[in-house]
């Protein structure tokens, strides 16, 4: 028999290049073998050598110590980890480590021990022969509002500075001193605060002496339970382990085992969480009277809304009511309200968040190969030669992934970024694309031009899986490059460059976001991603892909389940007489054959008096949505009004009725991550006082309107969803386990890592050639108004930043600012700091400059997460001319320094 080696004279198989700690640890239990400077998510690094264990070549043969960590284990090798030589070592070891301690700290054993403690007691050392006073002279840095460092406590083990070089990538920390002195210092030795640090925490999990920490893990409470469930924010779904003791959280920390995120999370997903008890969370219904919110009865809140829908669809019919379903809540709720919309009220007029920023993704990519989803696992970015990101900021707005990319980059892999602002990326690619806002379809028929010119096609993929090719083709090759290089403002030779690299990696992975689907030729943009990855084969193999970065927690999720006004749960064309009738047989009600409206649309009915009713859930279209003054004004026309919420958002202002739902922490269900991975979210602390799950309410709701619908439980939903959503058919809550599952899931629970391996899902890849349009915006109003800004997010909030805004992190980025470049600052008069008016033709806004060399003359940049603000005040009714996605990307607008109230207002703020 191969492969074994032997642990105490027991024969174990190992597995080849398994190093000595993992095989022991996985034969014996992960106490077998004490470690110091090892991690699971860290490179060994052998620093400690506690971790060292007496290796023979022959059974009781003469041994050697050898650091288990970084050593591989071989044939007949001979392993001793608790020999009286090792045994002697680590006492030795750790002797040493806490002469260096300060004496008090030496042998005190919390109550909850850290690593470092569990190791002392473990070998069993209770004295420091060494006369040695230890560390006494660094101050604790409290300057940060999460992290927390006490430097007298560290034991040099370098954990911190590999978790914040090898996790994160921020080279935040590092090691100053010789000797005695050698110390963890912060960017030029500096705080936390004033330092480079991103709050990622990464540091403080991996540290095993708490030297480095954060403000929950040094609390005096014991958590009860670790709750294991999925983050809130964005759509890279990372795991959290979630500690709590009855109904507080103390902490939360990133499962080394989970496979969306190996251990890591960013500031949003391990700290932001103390928004769900919030003073300010809603905790009863209330109806609005004489223009005055009054607390209700939960009772007398759904009497009212059964009433008044009864009435409306009396009078009007049932397409006078509408509802937006959440994208940031369950699976099982967004399933639930599309089914509410549609057999107990009678209508497609349900969409949800996705409409506004990944839905010419979903149309788009099912134009080219037949599902509206990412191609590939993120895990692949270990196999791929080429990077290519258009259009998304994944280092802010989807952490993880974004520093996964970030690490490959910077270990040599091609990086291209499309973008038009200079991201933190950028400076890691090879190829930088800074191209103008709204210019995408014609700088990706440049690098199709490039790649055909150039020869450079997967001639075999081509003539086997695709169709189209021979038209597209012929396109491409009418087009001037010249031309184009001037509408997109980019050289052309290093647009040739790209491509080159691009066509000649062996795998290229693509990466979308926001950049790309909000614009008006959105959709378009996307089939010519889609053209790009299929003309150079990079579709059905590890390291490639096209790959949308989604937005929310569960856009993915959101759009599955079926919220949107033309397709049902499962994507199923609620139109065709056959899917119509699959519908109405399982939901036992006549479902409607005819197009809803989408959320663009909904607001022009309810201003033309058309949409009497909104029901709203979990998303503040007064702040997020374009065009503010509009969308007030239809909120304001509707005779019914409903909004489902945690908060006293903008939207929630204009309600008749609010219903305060439950948090993701408060619920049970599943989110969709953005590859397609269904994942557990578990409830960790009771609902407050006064709120309920959105899906009980939902529930709750469809009952009183004498539709039969049983209590909401994840377990019961997961049923009904497998038997109607064709790629849930292998689904159940138990199935699921610890990672979740990758749709399609099959019967007994298999699931698909990777689409279109042989076959694309319409069966052959579909070519489109598009041509360049310039914005509408740009058309009629770039004369008047110059500029361009586009809209982006940053790294510390979360779109309106309702829950940001009521955690820590507010005190890190504390208001919206405009990017400005340095000329255009000068040409303007505006300094930094300035108040900056900001004009285009719906309105205007005052905010803060920010004088930065991220955006190129002529192009501007802001984010939304203050209401103080409300930018998209100034945003347009453009829309992606396909899929009706908002054009937030391309807004036309003059500045100039202001002298208006608000201005005033905000010093005012400042000074108090």
């Amino acid at each position: 028999m191969n492969n074994i080696a032997y642990i105490n004279n027991q024969p174990y198989e190992f597995v080849p290049g398994e190093t000595m700690l993992s095989f022991l640890r996985r034969h014996k239990g992960q106490q077998s073998v004490p470690t110091l400077c090892d991690a699971p998510n860290l490179d060994p690094f052998g620093s400690c050598r506690v971790c060292c264990v007496d290796v023979a070549l022959e059974e009781n043969g003469r041994t050697k110590a050898m650091a288990s960590c970084h050593s591989p284990v071989s044939e007949n090798m001979f392993l001793y980890p608790d020999s009286e030589n090792i045994t002697a070592l680590r006492r030795n070891i750790m002797e040493l480590v806490l002469s260096d301690l300060p004496e008090e700290s030496r042998f005190v054993m919390d109550e909850q021990p850290t690593e470092f403690q569990q190791v002392v007691q473990r070998t069993g050392i209770t004295e420091v022969r060494y006369d040695a006073p230890g560390k006494n002279h660094f101050l604790p840095d409290t300057s940060h509002p999460y992290m927390r460092s006490d430097l007298n406590m560290c034991i040099n083990c370098f954990r911190c500075v590999r978790a914040c070089d090898e996790v994160q990538g921020q080279m935040v920390l590092s090691m100053a001193g010789r000797g005695y002195d050698a110390h963890i210092i912060k960017g030029m030795d500096v705080s936390f605060m004033e330092s480079d640090c991103v709050s990622c925490g990464a540091c403080s999990q991996a540290c095993p002496t708490d030297a480095i920490t954060d403000v929950f893990q040094m609390s005096e409470l014991i958590p009860e339970t670790v709750t294991r469930t999925v983050c809130t924010y964005c759509g890279v779904g990372c795991n959290l382990d979630v500690a709590s003791r009855g109904d507080e959280i103390i902490s939360i920390t990133a499962p080394y085992d989970a496979e969306a995120n190996g251990g890591h999370t960013c500031l949003k997903g391990r700290y932001a969480f103390k928004f769900y008890n919030h003073p300010d969370r809603l905790r009863s219904p209330m109806i609005k009277r004489n223009g005055t919110f009054t607390e209700v009865s939960w009772d007398e809140a759904y009497d009212y809304i059964v009433t008044q829908f009864n009435r409306i669809k009396s009078n009007h019919g049932p397409d006078a009511i509408a509802g937006i379903s959440s994208a940031r809540t369950p699976n099982e709720e967004n399933y639930l309200m599309q089914k509410f919309m549609r057999a107990v009220i009678g209508t497609n007029n349900i969409d949800c968040c996705a409409r506004v920023c990944h839905s010419p993704t979903a149309l788009g990519m099912q134009r080219a190969f037949g599902t509206g989803a990412a191609t590939n696992s993120i895990s692949d970015l270990e196999y791929t030669d080429c990077i290519l990101v258009i259009g998304a900021n994944p280092t802010a707005a989807h952490p993880v992934t974004g520093a996964k990319i970030k690490q490959r980059m910077m270990k040599g892999v091609t990086g291209i970024v499309i973008d038009p602002r200079k991201i933190e990326l950028a400076k890691y690619a090879q190829y930088h694309l800074q191209l103008r806002p709204g210019t995408n379809v014609a700088m990706l028929n440049m690098l199709l031009y490039y790649i055909i010119s150039e020869g450079l096609e997967d001639e075999e993929f081509i003539r086997n899986r695709t169709e189209g090719y021979d038209d597209m083709k012929a396109e491409i090759l009418k087009l001037d490059m010249d031309e184009l290089s001037e509408i997109t403002g980019v050289d052309k030779n290093l647009t040739r460059e790209a491509a080159i690299a691009y066509a000649r990696a062996n795998a290229a992975m693509e990466f979308h976001g926001l950049g790309v689907t909000e614009q008006m030729q959105g959709t378009f943009t996307v089939q010519l991603i889609a053209d790009l990855a299929m003309i150079t084969g990079n579709i059905g193999k590890k390291g490639a892909g096209v790959n949308p970065l989604r937005g929310q927690n569960n856009v993915q999720g959101a759009a599955d389940m079926g919220c949107q006004p033309h397709q049902g749960a499962g994507y199923l064309d609620v139109t065709q007489q056959e899917i119509n009738q699959r519908y109405n047989v399982f939901y036992n009600r006549e479902v409607p054959a005819e197009v809803g409206l989408k959320i663009p649309e909904m607001f022009d009915a309810a201003i033309e008096g058309k949409l009497k009713a909104l029901w709203l859930i979990g998303e503040d279209v007064v702040q997020t949505d374009p065009n503010t003054l509009k969308v007030m004004k239809a909120m304001d026309s509707l005779e019914l009004l409903i909004v489902q919420e945690l908060f006293m958002t903008e939207a929630a202002k204009h309600a008749d009725v609010i219903l305060p739902g439950a948090s993701f922490l408060e619920k049970n269900g599943t989110f969709t991550n953005g590859e397609r991975r269904v994942q557990k979210v578990q409830q960790v602390v009771e609902p407050l006082e006064g709120t309920k799950p959105d899906g009980q309410i939902i529930v709750d709701i469809m009952n009183r309107m004498g539709y039969p619908q049983p209590d909401y439980t994840p377990e019961g939903m997961l049923e009904e969803i497998s038997q109607i959503v064709p790629f849930f058919a292998g689904i159940t809550w138990e199935n699921l386990g610890t990672n979740g599952l990758q749709w399609p899931v099959k019967p007994g629970g298999i699931d698909t890592p990777m689409l279109h391996i042989s076959e694309f899902n319409r069966g052959l890849g579909k070519f489109t050639f598009v041509d360049f349009r310039e914005s509408n915006e740009v058309e009629k109003y770039g004369k008047d108004y110059p500029y361009i800004i586009t809209t982006n997010r940053e790294l510390e909030h979360y779109n309106s930043g309702v829950m940001t805004r009521r955690t820590g992190n507010v005190e890190i980025l504390t208001e919206d600012v405009l990017l400005i470049n340095a000329q255009d600052a000068r040409k303007e008069g505006i300094q930094d700091g300035d108040f900056v008016c900001v004009e285009s033709p719906r309105g205007k806004v005052d905010i803060k400059a920010r004088i930065s060399d991220e955006m190129k003359p002529g192009i501007l940049s802001s984010t939304f997460h203050f209401p103080e603000v409300m930018l998209n005040i100034i945003t347009s009714d453009e829309h992606c001319s396909e899929a009706m996605c908002p054009e937030y990307k391309v807004v036309s607008c003059r500045i100039r320094k202001s002298k208006g109230k608000y201005r005033k207002m905000m010093e005012a703020k400042e000074k108090i």
